[in-house]
């Protein structure tokens, strides 16, 4: 499948609309033309973002690395952390622009989706700072150092189309190349046009009447209004010879037409089936050539066992020659009637350098034409057994290249079967905020920033809820969710201790300090009149409950949940509690990039299935704001993560 111009219209709007706000938290190289962006927002869901020479798309698949990208390191150092601000495109040219940007810094990654397809980084003056493919033709240059340039424009605007430039494009060629050609529109496209409008392809465009010209123009901007903007009824086509995403319901109704729920949807299926495939064959190659080669050495090796085979019956024939002669009254091997009959069987007696042979085909046996008949036939007839005797080491060869072939076909599928993909779990939608359960297996949730803050008071409290704050700059709202028939205790520390470490005094280390909790009904969202409050701050009304923290302890830990494992931060009673493998930290010590790979590389021992589900941005993520050290780790025994 090729992405058409008018097709990005739409996704570059919609994937505009739907990552606004969002930063790149990390990056991944599928292949050497395929990018995967984990973008993330403070208050909303993460989303994936599938960057690649083919085509762009939201995702709900993580495809493992089948070969490295050369611009990912690159990319990562720039973008990482960087804000996508937008997405661009000019016309309806295959070319979409997406800017970024890292606090004064502007970078502008643009993806080429025509021909062998292209990436390239550029900062905010355009200036190449990296690329998939160098190009040096007539009209463009591109390489590291120089300018961007596009290719040249079509000076057609099929997006604002009148009938007067339609019209300007006819010609003497068939209606169909008209407006392939002229509109630059896939044959899909104009396949369905043509279907619509009823007349001939190979008409002349200028031959067609007024009243089929009127048609055929709203039939087209009807067209590419619906693919550019909507409504969609989108469906994919996955065949042997057919991969394809449409947008829109086509006239001719295929049968083999899968509906799907957008348009992004089906490009998922249909892109993510092409890597897949893309990178099957490529792991699978040398296999492939090995398979080819040992496939050609058994066919060799069968050949050599009939070779063998015949070989051995012929010189058999040529013996019970022999002793038939013997028993007619003949001994002379040398005599006429013999010799005949030898010929017959296409056998005679040669001498090499004074050495006389039995040549029987291409076969020499050594012998004495002195000796008797029977004697002379005796020598053939070891001589026979001897060539069956190889066709036993042949077979015995024929068993191994079996094995080899066999062993061979299976790494191949392999090899394969390591080229795929994991659906990504849709997270819960405390997830994007601080979170964990506490022993009584109660969720809290809290903020990471005055944003987050902000989103769990405005959007998640309930009327159930024990809202929590504590009196240190920068501490968080946490909700404890739903208890108000009973209070429990324990969880009202534990949710305390949370809200206290997660705020400044862990970068402080300050000991000592106190949380407290109140109902909802105290919780002001509005300032007083003629005042204002911070974004994330709350006017506290009525009694505060106090309680005061001794500790400054979190614990990460890996606990799974149906099918999936989650990552937390907690106290650390109940993340001990709780899970599988943990690890106490305390403040101080190291940055949180450093205690992360220390503590992931202490997870990974209890299960190395961890390494795929959560990466070293997931840990730093978990981790309170500040350095810190590990002072205890443990684990238990883990189902299997692959």
């Amino acid at each position: 499948m090729t992405l058409a111009g008018i097709e990005l219209v739409y996704l570059v709007d919609d994937i505009g609309e739907k990552t606004s706000g969002y930063y790149a938290s990390n990056i991944w190289g599928i292949n050497r033309n395929s990018l995967l962006f984990k973008l993330h927002h403070t208050t909303k869901p993460d989303i994936m973002l599938m960057v690649s020479s083919i085509g762009m798309w939201i995702t709900d698949k993580k495809i493992d690395t089948i070969e490295p990208n050369k611009m990912l390191r690159r990319l990562r150092s720039d973008l990482l952390r960087a804000k996508l601000t937008k997405i661009e495109q000019i016309g309806t040219e295959r070319i979409a622009y997406f800017t970024f940007t890292n606090f004064e810094k502007e970078f502008i990654l643009i993806v080429e989706f025509f021909g062998d397809g292209n990436i390239i980084l550029c900062n905010g003056d355009k200036k190449i700072l990296a690329l998939l493919h160098s190009i040096d033709v007539r009209h463009r240059q591109l390489r590291v150092g120089l300018n961007y340039i596009p290719p040249p424009e079509d000076g057609l605007d099929i997006l604002n189309l009148t009938k007067e430039s339609f019209r300007e494009l006819f010609s003497s060629s068939g209606i169909g190349k008209t407006i392939g050609r002229g509109l630059g529109l896939p044959k899909k496209y104009v396949e369905e046009i043509i279907r619509l409008s009823g007349i001939d392809s190979k008409k002349p465009s200028n031959e067609i009447s007024e009243d089929e010209f009127e048609a055929l123009f709203e039939i087209i901007t009807s067209t590419l209004s619906k693919v550019t903007k909507g409504p969609h009824d989108p469906s994919v086509i996955i065949e042997d010879d057919v991969h394809d995403a449409y947008p829109i319901r086509f006239s001719d109704d295929n049968l083999n037409a899968k509906k799907v729920d957008s348009f992004n949807e089906g490009l998922d299926i249909v892109f993510t089936e092409e890597i897949l495939e893309k990178g099957k064959s490529l792991f699978s190659s040398p296999a492939d050539k090995k398979i080819e080669s040992l496939e050609k050495t058994l066919t060799e090796q069968k050949n050599a066992i009939n070779v063998v085979l015949e070989k051995s019956k012929t010189i058999a024939e040529v013996a019970n020659l022999l002793f038939t002669m013997t028993s007619a009254g003949q001994h002379d091997i040398r005599n006429e009637m013999i010799t005949n009959s030898l010929k017959e069987k296409n056998a005679e007696i040669i001498s090499e350098k004074g050495v006389p042979y039995m040549k029987i085909n291409e076969s020499k046996i050594q012998i004495d034409p002195d000796s008797s008949l029977p004697t002379i036939a005796s020598k053939l007839f070891d001589e026979s057994k001897k060539q069956k005797g190889a066709v036993k080491s042949i077979e015995k060869l024929m068993k191994k290249t079996e094995s080899k072939l066999e062993k061979t076909i299976e790494k191949g599928e392999i090899a394969k079967g390591s080229v795929g993909f994991k659906e990504i779990r849709k997270k819960s939608w405390f997830e994007r905020y601080r979170w964990f359960y506490t022993s009584d297996e109660i969720l809290a949730v809290g903020g990471r920033d005055s944003s987050s803050n902000s989103a769990i008071i405005r959007k998640y409290l309930e009327k159930n809820d024990k809202v929590f704050h504590a009196e240190v700059h920068g501490s968080p709202f946490f909700l404890l969710k739903g208890e108000d028939e009973e209070l429990l205790p324990l969880s009202l520390e534990e949710v305390a201790h949370a809200t206290v470490c997660f705020s400044r005094a862990w970068q402080i280390s300050a000991y000592g300090m106190s949380s407290f909790w109140v109902n909802p009904d105290q919780v002001k969202k509005g300032a007083p009149t003629g005042q204002s409050m911070a974004k994330g701050a709350f006017m506290i009304n009525g009694t505060r409950n106090f309680i005061k923290v001794s500790s400054l302890k979190l614990a990460v830990g890996i606990f799974k949940e149906d099918e999936d494992y989650l990552l937390v931060c907690g106290p650390p009673e109940p993340i001990k509690k709780k899970c599988l493998c943990y690890a106490v930290i305390e403040p101080g010590g190291s940055t949180m990039s450093d205690v992360s790979k220390k503590i992931r590389a202490e997870f990974d021992k209890t299960d190395e299935g961890f390494k795929k589900i959560f990466l070293i941005d997931d840990y730093v993520r978990a981790l309170p704001t500040g350095s810190s050290k590990v002072t205890e780790t443990g684990s238990s025994k883990v189902t299997e993560t692959n």
